[in-house]
């Protein structure tokens, strides 16, 4: 589907005749695959879609301005009222929660329930946003040096520890998505829609009146501490905590993160 002179991969799964329609947002260097082991477990419709310079085989994104939030959150808007959806159910991962989190803010009116997995508001002062620019820089260059080298270490982060329970298949998966990734538009998305580019949502939380579920991994300890501080200002919100999952609870966890997902409205 070309959108603004992009062509985004966008993929449907009708699950059954249940008028629910779901649009899941995968992570840093994720696709539309990142959500494979729940897309048949939802009711109704699934879209899920490779964000703007993601998937394998992209084209170079030439204008990198297109990274900024905003410009995704109206790629996004363009996407849903070319297929006539709306009140949908949002789910996002990590940068895809803050993503669906920035959409939700600016587009309320077409999301029926949000659901933040893994993710934060952004960063709350400048010199905390100034200081993840200089880091994510330091990564976009590891990344357009070495970008094997990068997927390597990145697997290694503490954040993502309790993947190296996971099958060895499993991590194979993982590993070669990411290895299949465009290098370039990888840096370019970490400059430009990266934690400290993007805008900081904390104080606008109150607003949220969407029905919002925030959810995260048991053994998570970071996120679960950021969650806990969102669900202090969000309005209308539940906190739903998978056990024996870190980060990435969908993939570690897939038939708990199903039965935790709040789908009752």
């Amino acid at each position: 589907m070309m959108i603004n002179n992009y062509p985004y991969q966008i993929f449907l799964t009708k699950n059954d005749a249940r008028p629910c329609q779901w649009l899941l947002l995968h992570g840093f260097m994720g696709s539309h695959h990142d959500f494979d082991d729940i897309k048949l477990d939802l009711p109704g419709e699934v879209l899920t879609v490779d964000l703007l310079g993601f998937g394998s085989r992209v084209p170079d994104v030439v204008d990198v301005s297109r990274f900024k939030m905003a410009n995704q959150i109206d790629d996004l808007r363009s996407i849903l009222v070319s297929l006539h959806w709306q009140n949908v159910n949002l789910l996002g991962y990590s940068m895809g929660g803050r993503l669906a989190l920035g959409f939700a803010l600016m587009y309320p009116d077409l999301v029926k329930n949000l659901y933040l997995e893994s993710t934060t508001a952004g960063l709350k002062t400048v010199s905390e946003r100034q200081a993840r620019i200089t880091a994510d820089e330091i990564k976009a260059q590891a990344i357009l040096e070495n970008f094997p080298k990068f997927v390597d270490n990145w697997a290694q982060l503490p954040l993502f520890e309790t993947q190296q329970l996971l099958s060895s298949s499993k991590k194979d998966h993982i590993r070669q998505q990411r290895l299949s990734q465009n290098p370039t538009n990888v840096a370019n998305s970490l400059r430009k829609m990266g934690t400290g580019a993007q805008p900081d949502f904390w104080s606008k939380l109150s607003d949220l009146e969407i029905p919002t579920q925030v959810i995260v991994g048991e053994l998570d300890n970071k996120f679960n501490a950021i969650a806990n501080q969102m669900i202090q200002l969000i309005p209308n919100v539940q906190k739903a905590v998978i056990p024996n999952a870190g980060h990435n609870t969908h993939v570690e966890q897939p038939k708990l993160f199903v039965e935790a997902l709040n789908v009752s409205n």
